[in-house]
């Protein structure tokens, strides 16, 4: 009998509103009440499942369903907790879940408990069909992905690496679609930048605030952080595998007015003119930028202990994203260069950043499934420059795609992490459909 999906539409938003009611926000977390809620509905359905607590609240849940061992498992991840919300600037309420106008507003609808509940909702419908499965699927939803994941994924992987250990996952990252130069472009994830975060540090005489001198240290500090803001095309260029096919794809199917330019974004020599003559906007030119470019952004400063006395230390706290190849003493050759040689630099938190091959048998899986719901969209590879828990995955040798296959615009996008984040809930229904048809096609004994 053919899936009702009028009914697994309203299903699956019950669950993701669900989800977003219990307040994940992290710090603290308290992600261990969204897990136990997520095994109990497996429990019902009679799928088993395990809630794993790293520290006290912060809960982790894994559950599988059983292949006949063919073929490698395959993992469904995604993660429970959420960023804090500031609530009065809100239009409703961020842990309401109210339906308006067709979306579902909350804290979490795009990341990443829409993901939560469509994964949920693809192993609820493979066990009640009971459809023989050549690989096992593993489903982990995670506490603590938006600190970092030691207390999630990263736990996990270090103290239960066999529960979830795959040959490939489906993740966060992209999946989203985005048109371009009038082409409309779906996206999979296939690489993500590293980190690097640093504290920046000057130095100079202390004294009276009644008498300035240049020996100051909240100038010298002025003076670095103007001059990384100045100096993006200072940053050298670096285009990895990934990204030369993301803009080679797009050159292939735009108009051939803009196929050059496209092209010629590949070549650090020709960027500059390029991008400026590209017809796009300022959100978009700044995401083309850091897939091409190692990042610096200065976000956080401290100096000083009473108005009336000049410092002698000043310090930036900075988050510096890395290109995939790339370690921390690239950026610092990098950031010396325009900085010079006098400002202290102190690394923090250092991971490198990952790329994941795309000519594999579920990337092509992904491609033909989406060819039938967008026959004239292809689907690109992309790296995306944030982090997410797949940094810790890979380290069971896991190749992980980040695939939530939406179709909603900037705007909405730009919600992640912002006010009044929300999906529609034709959007909930829609990714449930394409990852459905991914996994059932993938998974299935042929």
């Amino acid at each position: 009998m053919p899936n009702n999906w009028n009914a697994i539409r309203d299903e699956v938003t019950r669950y993701l509103q669900d989800l977003v009611r219990i307040n994940t926000s992290n710090p603290p977390g308290n992600e261990t009440k969204a897990a136990e809620y997520l095994a109990d509905v497996f429990k019902r359905e009679e799928i088993e499942s395990t809630v794993l607590e790293s520290a006290p609240g912060r809960g982790n849940v894994i559950a599988r369903l059983k292949g006949d061992g063919r073929a490698a498992p395959l993992l469904l991840m995604a993660h429970l907790d959420v960023v804090p919300v500031e609530a009065g600037k809100w239009e409703h309420p961020p842990f309401g879940a109210a339906i308006v106008d067709g979306y579902i507003w909350g804290r979490g609808t795009l990341d990443t408990k829409d993901l939560v509940a469509a994964e949920l909702m693809v192993m609820l419908l493979l066990k009640r069909e009971g459809k023989p499965l050549a690989r096992d699927i593993i489903f982990m939803a995670n506490a603590d992905e938006e600190a970092g994941g030691r207390l999630g994924a990263g736990w996990v992987v270090e103290k239960h690496p066999d529960l979830i250990r795959a040959e490939y996952a489906i993740n966060e990252g992209a999946g989203f679609a985005f048109d371009f130069l009038g082409q409309r472009f779906f996206t999979c994830q296939t690489s993500e930048k590293g980190t690097a975060r640093f504290a920046m540090r000057t130095h100079g005489r202390p004294g009276h605030g009644s008498q300035p001198h240049p020996d100051n240290a909240v100038l010298k500090l002025a003076d670095a952080i103007q001059k990384i803001g100045a100096a993006r095309e200072a940053f050298p260029h670096h285009a990895t595998k990934s990204v030369r096919d993301f803009f080679e794809g797009i050159a292939t199917h735009v108009d051939k007015q803009y196929r050059g330019d496209v092209v010629a974004l590949l070549d650090a020599k020709k960027y500059s003119v390029a991008m400026k003559r590209l017809p796009i906007d300022d959100s978009m030119r700044s995401m083309l930028y850091a897939m091409l470019h190692n990042t610096v952004t200065p976000t956080m400063l401290n100096a000083g202990t009473k108005v009336n006395v000049i410092p002698s230390v000043a310090e930036a706290r900075c988050d510096a994203r890395l290109i995939p190849g790339q370690t921390p003493d690239d950026l610092l050759r990098e950031l010396r260069a325009v900085i010079g040689d006098r400002v202290e630099i102190a690394f923090e938190d250092t991971r490198l950043g990952r790329e994941a091959d795309h000519k594999t048998p579920l990337f092509d899986t992904i491609t033909r499934t989406l060819a039938r719901y967008e026959p004239r969209a292809p689907v690109l590879p992309l790296l995306v420059v944030g982090a997410t828990d797949a940094r810790h995955v890979t380290k069971l040798g896991t190749q992980v795609y980040g695939f939530r296959p939406m179709i909603a615009p900037m705007e909405e996008l730009d919600t992640v992490h912002g006010h009044n984040e929300r999906v529609s809930v034709e959007n909930m229904l829609f990714g449930t459909r394409v990852l459905y048809d991914v996994v059932s096609e993938f998974a299935s004994v042929q």
